[in-house]
């Protein structure tokens, strides 16, 4: 709790130190932000937490460069995964994911084991959430739907996706074979929208290196690693450069448009036919 109001404060002290390097008052800034002054004041005490709507208001207002929305997002990101871990439950933490989200608008994401978050199909969602931890039915249940209601994102103009997977993601079948039928078809209408960049590794490329765990990157200025117990955020700049390198060598040696659809059509085959030998 402690490093929680700790970082309020921060991000108090943040916002106050960038609107009055932009030569603004309080007021100034809730003018051109279009936000009440009172919300402004208490976000520079330490008092309030802003939803993704204020920053993006926020950042308009104070005309911020790439740099200073970084440092802004750093600590923005630590703290709703905090409040996210203090709601408790997977559905509080996939709220606090959908935030990031909406206030993402460049999200590049690699994922060697599962289909990303925003790509599963809801039956798919609830089993990658409840596997492995001891959860409640319904909060996964819940969790799912607060998950592929965020999809929405994915259909919102100004905004860029790019997914990069090797084979071996969508070739591991939770479920069963008829749940990966259907998450293909879901993947194949994804890689018909224009915003949205979307390639697999087939297993017959040989990989640039071990794709030793997934990761997704918002704005260029925070990774996220989905693990077992938790998410890892990671915002140092070696740590960006590595999975920003990582993810261009993989996207390198991936397919996509038909080829990709093709690779997916011969995989949804061979689902077929497992369901068949499983029957």
């Amino acid at each position: 709790m402690e490093d929680r109001r700790d970082r309020l404060r921060a991000l108090g002290e943040l916002l106050r130190r960038l609107r009055k390097d932009a030569g603004l008052t309080g007021k100034d800034l809730a003018l051109r932000a279009g936000v009440a002054q009172p919300t402004i004041s208490r976000i520079e005490t330490g008092q309030l937490l802003p939803v993704p709507e204020t920053v993006d208001r926020l950042v308009a207002g104070l005309d911020l460069d790439e740099a200073g929305r970084r440092e802004l997002d750093a600590l923005l990101v630590r703290l709703r995964d905090e409040v996210s871990r203090l709601k408790g439950g997977l559905a509080g933490r996939e709220a606090a994911n959908a935030a990031r989200l909406r206030s993402a608008r460049r999200v590049v994401s690699f994922q060697s084991a599962m289909v990303p978050a925003l790509l599963q199909t809801a039956e798919y969602a609830r089993l990658a959430l409840a596997f492995g931890r001891d959860v409640d039915e319904e909060d996964a249940a819940k969790a799912a739907a607060v998950r592929v209601e965020a999809q929405a994102v994915l259909f919102e103009p100004g905004r860029e996706f790019s997914f990069v997977l090797t084979e071996g993601a969508v070739r591991t079948w939770p479920g069963s074979p008829a749940l990966m039928r259907a998450q293909l078809d879901r993947l194949v209408q994804v890689s018909t929208l224009p915003h949205v960049g979307l390639g697999v590794v087939p297993w017959s490329t040989e990989t640039p290196g071990f794709p030793l765990h997934g990761f997704t990157i918002y704005d260029g200025s925070v990774s996220v690693v989905e693990s077992l117990t938790g998410d890892l955020t990671l915002s140092e700049p070696g740590e960006l450069a590595a999975h920003g390198e990582t993810f261009e060598a993989f996207a390198a040696a991936a397919v996509y448009g038909e080829g990709l659809r093709d690779l997916l059509g011969q995989i949804g085959v061979d689902y077929e036919e497992l369901a068949t030998r499983l029957s």
